[in-house]
């Protein structure tokens, strides 16, 4: 009859803690990224009353074992530059401020002072930068610093082209049956320059061509680069064809002390013409140059996928890095050590890292954050479940109590 003291005890030892880790979940309802814990019981050894055991008695409840579930929480679109959630398995890779490696599935990261990618409680974001510009996922991870503040270095034009149609029933020229038109290209200190096209109709199915630049650009007259367009009957391009070498605009002398531009004219796009001549106006349909101004860093945002975007003033966006992660076969051998990282324990399998949506690993969404796995419906549940099993062991600790003073009333 006295053990039942101590079975009861370890039950209300076992329903207090069953009833710690409900209130962990409650409080952690609204954490991003939090995983749930259930909790799971084991009876004790008994013991045999009888030779032959048919009474067998137990010593109560051990020590309840704690099981993190990591399931897919649901992904909640915050708009956030720089919230990122995973979908699927996988940890994002971060590095505490003593230096350990540590795993989370909160994506609510910042930019610090020094333009390190953090987490919201300071944790270092580990991934690929950007390097000879390139982010190579093979290279070993580091800390993610971000281009805060940075100026985008000019990029000279190298080639042009137009898409553009030449009006077949136009008179022969020069004027009315000219037609022109204007593409900005840059140089290697970011001035704008403005090139000017040119087309005069000179026969049936052929037309003259010419590209140059304001005098006021060059330290002397720039002599343009002419030469002569031929369609066939369809209105199809035949000449220059594409295999033919493209004219080259070669600007020496620029009045502002730029390195000299050598522009490709790219009358194709791979083999199909970007020049036709139809019985309909002449016009521009589509301008491009590779060239761009210097440009101040205006944002930094996660894009899908875990890559890092910097956009800059002159509209350009370019990677500036990418995010790291890694999945681990057994990840409720996890250590949760706060702040919504875990830290590998002794029977923890070695984490494989990689990119994000390859080797089994999820992907990343960019704008959303990845809400707490925590249901309040089922923890209230436990949470009175616990609370009968905590009163019914603590009535049979009163029962008990009483039976052991009417035994002892029994001596008097």
């Amino acid at each position: 009859m006295f053990t039942s003291f101590n079975t009861a005890l370890s039950a209300l030892n076992a329903n207090a803690t069953a009833i710690d880790i409900v209130g962990n979940n409650l409080a952690n309802l609204n954490t991003s990224g939090f995983k749930a814990s259930t909790v799971s019981f084991h009876d004790l050894v008994t013991q045999s009353l009888g030779g032959a055991g048919e009474t067998q008695v137990g010593f109560g409840v051990g020590s309840p074992v704690t099981l993190r579930q990591f399931a897919q929480g649901a992904i909640q679109s915050t708009g956030g530059p720089l919230d990122a959630a995973v979908q699927g398995d996988g940890f994002f890779i971060v590095r505490s401020p003593n230096g350990v490696q540590q795993y989370t599935r909160s994506g609510n990261f910042v930019v610090d002072t020094a333009g390190n990618l953090t987490t919201a409680t300071g944790e270092k974001v580990l991934g690929w930068n950007l390097s000879g510009g390139v982010v190579d996922p093979n290279s070993p991870i580091g800390e993610i610093t971000l281009p805060v503040g940075s100026l985008k270095t000019p990029q000279p034009t190298t080639t042009i082209s137009a898409d553009m149609n030449l009006d077949a029933t136009a008179p022969l020229g020069p004027p009315p049956g000219t037609f022109s038109t204007a593409i900005e290209v840059y140089d290697s200190l970011g001035t704008s320059h403005i090139v000017n096209l040119s087309f005069t109709k000179t026969a049936a199915n052929q037309w003259q061509y010419s590209a140059g630049i304001p005098d006021a650009d060059v330290k002397s007259p720039f002599t343009p680069v002419t030469g002569t367009l031929t369609f066939d009957g369809s209105g199809n391009l035949v000449s220059p064809a594409a295999s033919d070498q493209q004219p080259v605009l070669k600007i020496a002398g620029l009045a502002d002390g730029a390195a000299d531009l050598n522009i490709t004219w790219n009358f194709y796009n791979g083999q199909a013409p970007r020049i036709s001549q139809f019985a309909q106006k002449s016009a521009t349909s589509a301008l491009a140059q590779d060239g761009s101004a210097a440009a101040n860093l205006v944002s930094v945002g996660l894009a899908d996928g875990g890559a890092i975007l910097a956009k800059y003033s002159n509209g350009t966006q370019v990677v500036a890095g990418q995010l790291a992660m890694a999945t681990i076969r057994n990840p409720q051998s996890l250590l949760a050590v706060g702040d919504n990282a875990f830290e590998t324990g002794a029977r923890t399998a070695l984490p494989a890292i990689g990119l994000p949506g390859t080797g089994g690993r999820g992907t990343i969404l960019g704008g959303s954050i990845e809400a707490s796995t925590a249901d309040i419906a089922r923890e209230f549940t436990n949470l009175i479940v616990f609370q009968r099993g905590y009163q019914a062991n603590a009535r049979v600790i009163t029962t008990v109590d009483q039976m052991s003073q009417e035994t002892v009333a029994l001596k008097q």
